[in-house]
């Protein structure tokens, strides 16, 4: 599976932005879906995840209810909109694909493909 992720840019806090995640080859409806982010001078963590069939979804605390991951399988597109962004968030912004299938599974390292990121910027 190749990802190319998309959708970033330079916003103010308060904004709302969705990333896309664009995957290639026919297998992208038997991979769980995740997005991670990684900060300046921070490790890359967990953002959201969201299962093979778009119904159930993870998401980490600091992003719980204002951004949203889904998923269109017949476009082999996953997305996040981000709602009520702060500054904290930040980040380039990494879309991956684990063919194992577990949403609980939030370590990086547990993702085997990766696309290239995408850098989101909230400025005060």
């Amino acid at each position: 599976v190749q990802l190319q992720a998309s959708g970033g840019g330079l916003v103010q806090a308060g904004d709302s932005l969705k990333l896309s995640c664009a995957a290639s080859g026919d297998t992208f409806r038997a991979h769980t879906m995740g997005w991670f982010r990684r900060a300046p001078g921070m490790e890359r963590e967990f953002v959201a995840a969201i299962n093979l069939s778009g119904v159930r979804k993870n998401y980490a605390g600091s992003v719980k209810g204002r951004f949203i991951i889904s998923r269109v399988n017949a476009k082999a597109v996953a997305y996040l909109q981000m709602n009520s962004l702060k500054p904290e968030d930040t980040a380039v912004y990494y879309c991956a694909a684990d063919p194992i299938g577990s949403i609980w599974r939030t370590s990086k390292d547990e993702y085997a493909y990766w696309g290239q990121g995408t850098l989101v910027t909230v400025s005060s």
